[in-house]
């Protein structure tokens, strides 16, 4: 099965336009959270103008190596369906043209330490005294308020500080961060949710309203039953490496081959399943027979069970398991990622052309829609490629822009 070319549409053939077309994005965000947010919009439909410094742009384009033809895979990770234009907002003809891009924006989403865009005297309430239906979006660290508003942060410090990391790690071993930025993730999907309700309440209202939304509560809010369990308990909840905290087994096994497979007995009737393909009699034990059975006696089971698995291969289990239905699954890779069926046949790996770093591979759309498809219309901008354009929709003279460009407000 081939890659899909970008500019098709996600799921079935479109019924109407794409659910956010018409909606305008000033996007002043950098690094991952607030751009990995801005492409969830962009992806349905909105036209995301994304605004940057002149000369070095989103502090992401330097992160690299591996560059695409001079061009950071980082960045090119989260910016398509994007056009870049560049500003000086330290320069006064550089906020009053973002100031007419608010007068014509839905949205401003932006991703600074607080504060720092009312000290340009282009806070939150400046913008919406001036645009009453602006959505304003500030993506921060720590939120607007609280003791912690004033620091600055990066996904690493927002996992430690937000409690992932310390259930995250090997049973009697240090914290580790989750590979993947979760933290900048999240409170770029929570971002781009809070916008979504947004625009709904101004469909009703038809004014805007200012979106406070904070990186280190959104690890708060995925810590889930794990405040649950330490405020019903008192106990801190310990790193157990792949098991989980309140359903044994569910954790990944060693095989025979030496690859690793995981298994998820999520009820007794699972579990039971689980033991007649292993050819146990485990589920008829006192001591195993329910799930609170097994949390109880975690440390005599599980023993055991590693001992079963290395009888044979991992492709053997899943075959056997993945038969009786029984939930389990390899660990993948991402080289194995990128060539499983699935992912193909979901289409979450999508071709794109760009102008320097060639055909380049981009994720695909994780929310297919029937009525109103998104789509991967756009590759990610070089930096500045859309700025005369932009100017232009915004009645900006052809012959000002070079004046512009000498004077570093573009």
């Amino acid at each position: 099965m081939q890659i899909p070319r970008a500019g098709q549409p996600a799921g079935a053939s479109p019924l109407g336009a794409p659910a956010l077309e018409g909606v305008r994005v000033v996007d002043l965000t950098r690094f991952m959270a607030g751009p990995f947010g801005t492409a969830m919009l962009g992806d349905y439909g909105a036209d995301i103008l994304k605004v940057e410094p002149p000369g070095e742009g989103d502090g992401a384009r330097a992160w690299g190596p591996p560059f695409m033809g001079g061009e950071s895979v980082y960045f090119l990770s989260v910016n398509r369906n994007k056009r870049s234009l560049t500003l000086n907002l330290r320069h006064p003809e550089g906020v009053a043209l973002l100031l007419k891009l608010v007068d014509r924006a839905d949205v401003l989403v932006e991703n600074f330490t607080p504060g720092t865009m009312s000290r340009l005297g282009i806070g939150g309430e400046v913008l919406r005294e001036r645009n009453p239906r602006l959505i304003y979006c500030a993506i921060s660290g720590f939120g607007q308020s609280g003791p912690y508003r004033d620091r600055p942060a990066f996904d690493l410090i927002l996992q430690g500080m937000g409690g992932v990391m310390s259930t995250t790690g090997e049973e009697g071993g240090g914290p580790v961060r989750v590979g993947i930025p979760i933290a900048d993730i999240a409170g770029g999907m929570y971002a781009a949710y809070a916008i979504v309700l947004a625009l709904l309440s101004r469909g009703r209202t038809g004014v805007g309203q200012f979106l406070d939304v904070s990186m280190m509560d959104a690890q708060i809010s995925w810590l889930s039953y794990y405040v649950g369990i330490y405020l019903a308990s008192g106990e801190v909840p310990p790193r157990r490496g792949s098991a989980h905290a309140t359903v044994v087994p569910y954790q990944a096994f060693v095989c025979a081959d030496g690859r690793s497979i995981t298994l998820g007995t999520g009820n007794d009737q699972l579990f039971r399943r689980f033991c007649e393909i292993a050819g146990l009699t485990l589920a008829d034990d006192p001591r195993f027979g329910t799930n609170p059975d097994r949390i109880r006696h975690r440390a005599e089971l599980i023993p055991m069970l590693e001992a079963v698995f290395r009888a044979r291969s991992a492709c053997a289990w899943i075959e056997a398991l993945g038969a009786a239905g029984v939930p389990c699954g390899p660990i993948s890779t991402v080289d194995e990622i990128v060539r499983d069926p699935q992912v193909l046949a979901r289409e979450m790996l999508v071709e794109i052309d760009h102008p320097s770093a060639g055909r380049i591979v981009v994720p695909g759309l994780p929310i297919k829609c029937s009525g109103t498809p998104g789509s991967i219309r756009r590759p990610p901008p070089r930096l500045g490629e859309h700025t005369a354009e932009v100017l232009e929709e915004l009645g900006v003279p052809t012959a000002e822009l070079p004046r512009l460009r000498r004077l570093g407000i573009t």
